[in-house]
């Protein structure tokens, strides 16, 4: 492979477009990543940028029409931020369109440089990129696109772009993984333990096209016999497995710790979780009327069909189990597709399962990155999606299940704000904090990742949760004692990093950060952060870190505007015990999860657990709502 990076439109009026998905400073990091990258490793650069002359105006029509002056040349907005600037010898194409090759200047620099396969990163990736990427293969250079480095304003349309160029082969791949290549390791990824990366605990295995089919047409076979298994059957089935869970809690746990960095005992708590969803959910299907008479005829409830079930790797048993039990006590089968790093895990589940007595073509298991997962949900064989995943998953197998019209659940993470007030418990709102912000390391989608503080107590507050945080043990997650373990990889223990360094902070457990095992695993210093613009990404985005934002609020509308003021919408908190603000707050908190007095971290798995805005679609999950999805409605009029 003879490769050359090119880099589309990373100048700063793209970057400051609004609603830019992800960041301009992630997908800025990311692409100077891969930048530094490739000049280590002598690859050439080339730097693509739309560029207007105001004394020829070649703008695109709708610029024209919206009066819009960007990219000219000698402003601020022409240039790219310092760390993907030219350097010395990089060359740079403009253009004043979309197209890079349209000058035909590209196509010859990439012929001179003998390249065969463009990397590509830049923004936007519904239109520049998509364009890039085509004439690239047009013109039979193969295609590679950072995804991590690429960037749109508009993600449903990038979601369908990336789907579109992948069937037609270009292939899309994080910045590591990428470089991984470029440096001649294996095409087949390995998971390390996120706590001794030197330990290499599998490879983790992709089934193609033929596995995809099979496993989805299995489970197509087995509907009918699972739909005609009589309720009672299947809830005694579903107490066993509940019963075997609970058995392998301590040994789950164990594997957790090892393959995730989970800490020993929330593993534990995590599985005991599980088995005691699966009871949630057999004590309410069991009193959910299948068929009800009214007035003009008869209401019934039919299962989906067979469902895709899409898992993270953070909670690899609760989160499934929850998933899986409700699927299979309506009448569904599944076919289960979870992270990789999550792969052993799910396969020890299934077998647990399996020695239940759960017939194999009730449950199937697919094994692969989100490739996989977007084949499995375009399947035809596949009636319903439920995912849990990062918002760009959620846009990705939104866009699938739109255009094959069939019902998506999504939980799509959190960025989630506890406000504390002038009449709060501050010791316990501290200690709250504290533990939802930093247990696991911050890898919860219901991690409390931000404070908004009343002013006053501001300073107080700050060396409260200070207290409370280093009190926390962060270590190994083997040891019962650890609160706090590594992330899960060396990527993610970078990109942390990285990002506490953008902004005031205040790194924890100092001391024991000198300590030798630090180094050995991916772990990382919780730390607090104090930054000044609230459109910083380190206050819009989804961290799964241990960081916790700390923000100043003068009065409780600007706390609540704070609160409200990401386009996530999981969970929200309110320490006060004044009953007005608590009104207040519920009457105003754009959240699916509403908390008093207590952390934003965590769930009851008999309520139901969703997301507004960009942190849910469809029904949520658990306790009622499980009924909503994995049924579907047919009146019958006699």
């Amino acid at each position: 492979m003879k490769p050359a990076l090119l880099l589309v439109d990373l100048q700063a009026d793209y970057l400051a477009r609004p609603n830019l998905q992800p960041s301009a400073e992630f997908v800025t990091s990311r692409a100077a990543q891969l930048v530094n990258e490739c000049r280590r490793l002598r690859i050439p650069i080339v730097h693509v940028w739309t560029t207007v002359h105001r004394l020829d105006d070649r703008r695109l029509p709708h610029w024209r029409r919206d009066d819009r002056w960007q990219c000219v040349e000698g402003t601020e907005g022409h240039r790219p931020p310092s760390s993907v600037q030219p350097a010395d010898g990089e060359i740079v194409v403009h253009k004043s369109g979309f197209n890079a090759f349209s000058s035909g200047e590209l196509e010859e620099i990439l012929r001179r440089l003998d390249c065969d396969t463009a990397i590509i990163a830049g923004v936007h990736l519904h239109t520049c990129v998509r364009l890039t990427a085509m004439e690239c293969l047009e013109r039979g250079f193969g295609v590679r696109i950072a995804e991590d480095a690429v960037a749109s304003d508009d993600p449903i349309h990038a979601a369908a772009t990336r789907r579109w160029l992948a069937e037609r082969c270009a292939e899309f791949g994080p910045v590591d993984s990428i470089v991984a290549i470029l440096e001649g390791a294996p095409r087949t990824p390995v998971h390390r333990s996120p706590r001794c990366l030197k330990q290499v605990l599998f490879e983790i295995p992709s089934d193609g096209a033929q596995e995809i089919a099979q496993e989805t047409a299995a489970a197509r076979e087995g509907l009918e016999r699972w739909r005609l298994t009589p309720p009672a059957s299947r809830f005694e089935l579903l107490e066993d497995i509940a019963r075997r869970l609970e058995h392998a809690a301590p040994e789950l746990a164990r594997q957790l710790a090892i393959q995730i960095g989970k800490p020993i005992t929330h593993g534990v708590e995590e599985t005991r979780r599980g088995a005691a969803n699966i009871r949630d959910v057999i004590r309410r299907a069991s009193a959910f009327p299948l068929e009800t008479r009214e007035s003009g005829g008869a209401v019934r409830h039919r299962p989906l069909g067979v469902v895709a079930l899409i898992s993270p790797w953070n909670n690899p048993v609760a989160i499934p189990v929850g998933k899986i039990a409700p699927a299979l006590a309506y009448g569904n089968t599944v076919v289960w597709k979870p992270a990789p790093a999550a792969t052993q895990i799910a396969e020890e589940l299934l077998r647990l399962m399996r020695d239940a007595g759960l017939p194999p073509d009730a449950l199937r298991l697919l094994k692969g990155d989100h490739n996989t997962a977007q084949k499995l949900a375009s399947q035809s064989s596949i009636d319903a999606v439920t995912l849990t995943g990062s918002t760009a998953a959620g846009y990705t197998i939104q866009e699938i299940c739109a255009r094959r019209i069939i019902p998506l659940q999504a939980e799509l993470g959190g960025n989630n704000a506890a406000i504390v007030w002038d009449d709060a418990d501050l010791i316990h709102a501290a200690k709250q904090i504290a533990w939802g912000a930093f247990g696991f390391a911050g890898q919860r989608c219901t991690a409390n990742r931000r404070a908004i503080v009343h002013a006053a107590l501001f300073d107080q507050f700050v060396q409260a949760v200070k207290t409370a945080a280093e009190s926390m043990i962060w270590g190994d997650p083997l040891d019962e004692a650890t609160d706090i373990g590594p992330v899960i990889n060396l990527a993610k223990r970078d990109e942390t990093i990285a990002m506490i360094k953008t902004v005031p902070a205040e790194a924890l457990h100092e001391k024991r950060a000198k300590e030798s095992w630090v180094q050995e695993g991916a772990y990382v210093q919780a730390a607090i952060v104090f930054p000044d613009n609230p459109s910083h990404a380190v206050v819009q985005e989804e961290s799964m870190s241990p960081i916790l934002v700390i923000q100043r609020a003068s009065d409780f509308e600007h706390a609540l505007e704070l609160s409200n003021g990401t386009r996530y919408g999981l969970a929200a908190a309110l320490f006060s015990s004044d009953p007005q603000l608590q009104h207040k707050f519920l009457d105003g908190a754009q959240a699916g999860i509403l908390k008093i007095n207590t952390s934003t971290a965590g769930a009851d798995i008999s309520l139901p657990f969703g997301g507004w805005k960009a942190s849910g679609l469809g029904p949520p999950e658990h306790g009622a709502a499980d009924a909503l999805f994995y049924n579907r409605m047919q009146a019958v009029y006699r």
